[in-house]
């Protein structure tokens, strides 16, 4: 009989139901708990072939940017972002461009259409067959959101969402799904990478810990984990994430800088490391905020961003580590 593990949401109280079980009665506080049906997991076969890479030492990445056109609530610079993202991938950093998944309004390939399953099946695409040595690489510029969690899984009370392009009739991707479906699988020496350039991305990947970095420099990790929540790491690889903000704060999209539109966040890291690239994260965290606060203020002084705007971008992990000797390695 198959069954799965649930948590009464009242008391806390954790409990073994029936897979297919609606609802439940908590023995210990008499609630009654109503679930939502399981989701038909049509994402769990990659329907994405993985093109044709060596054995071991491979780097892939899936570049996602999401414009949304002929939206109230439109972007300007998601698919400026996603190429200069490609082109210090392939230009700077070495990744094979056939190794480059780009998902774009702009891409005549449907299948390349940044939707809810095009992303899903991105996703899947970028751990499929993953194994020691491999660089995998996942970013995102578009919209973000939060959502009201009930399974206290999170610290703050809410999930952080991906938007695709047709989250209005699709529904959102949240960071839970995000978290199984690139991070757990991740395989002992493989390193995923995740940029993200959105608003509330903190926490974007619930990855387990967060570097709290204060203005000198100086840093703690914070534990994100939760006594009674699902296991978030992953199969012994290292998933690093790099946020264009906390999660309760907005990113910025500028061109008062360049002239054309871009997130602030990658504006500022493919800045740095075509300049920098050995760097350790400490050092780019530190770079990445000052840039940003340069852009805030280029912002400001242009009326394209609001006074009372405050953006600072994160670094969270799967482990901790010495953020000042570790060195970044994409």
């Amino acid at each position: 009989m198959a069954t799965k593990l649930e948590v009464c949401r009242r008391c806390g109280f954790r409990m073994v139901v029936h897979f297919s079980a609606l609802s439940f009665r908590c023995p210990a506080c008499q609630a009654v708990m109503h679930l939502r049906p399981p989701e038909p997991r049509r994402w769990a076969a990659p329907a994405v072939q993985p093109p044709p890479l060596s054995v071991h030492g491979r780097r892939r990445a899936v570049l996602c940017g999401v414009s949304y056109r002929n939206h109230k609530k439109s972007l300007a610079g998601s698919v400026n972002d996603v190429v200069a993202m490609r082109n210090l991938l392939v230009k700077r950093l070495g990744f094979p461009y056939a190794s480059v998944v780009v998902l774009t309004e702009d891409e005549r390939d449907p299948r390349r259409v940044p939707t809810k399953r095009n992303i899903r099946d991105a996703m899947r695409w970028l751990l499929y067959g993953s194994q020691p040595g491999d660089s995998l690489l996942f970013y995102y510029s578009g919209h973000g959101s939060q959502i009201r969690e009930l399974t206290r899984n999170e610290m703050d009370g809410h999930d952080e969402a991906l938007c695709p392009l047709d989250f209005e009739t699709e529904g959102k991707i949240l960071d839970d799904e995000i978290n199984e479906t690139i991070v757990r699988p991740l395989p002992p020496g493989a390193v995923l990478h995740a940029i993200i350039d959105t608003c509330f991305s903190g926490t974007f990947l619930d990855l387990s810990h967060v570097c709290r970095m204060n203005r000198e420099g100086y840093y703690s990790w914070e534990d994100q984990r939760m006594p009674y929540g699902p296991y978030k790491g992953t199969q012994g690889g290292l998933a690093i994430s790099i946020s264009a903000c906390d999660d309760h704060q907005n990113s910025l999209g500028t061109s008062a800088l360049t002239g054309i539109s871009t997130g602030a966040l990658t504006y500022s890291f493919v800045q740095i490391l075509m300049r920098e690239p050995r760097l350790t994260y400490g050092q780019l965290l530190i770079a990445l905020r000052n840039r940003v606060l340069e852009v805030q203020k280029a912002g400001l002084n242009s009326g394209n961003a609001p006074k009372s705007f405050s953006q600072e971008p994160q670094l969270s992990s799967s482990e901790p580590f010495e953020v000042y000797s570790k060195p970044v390695v994409i």
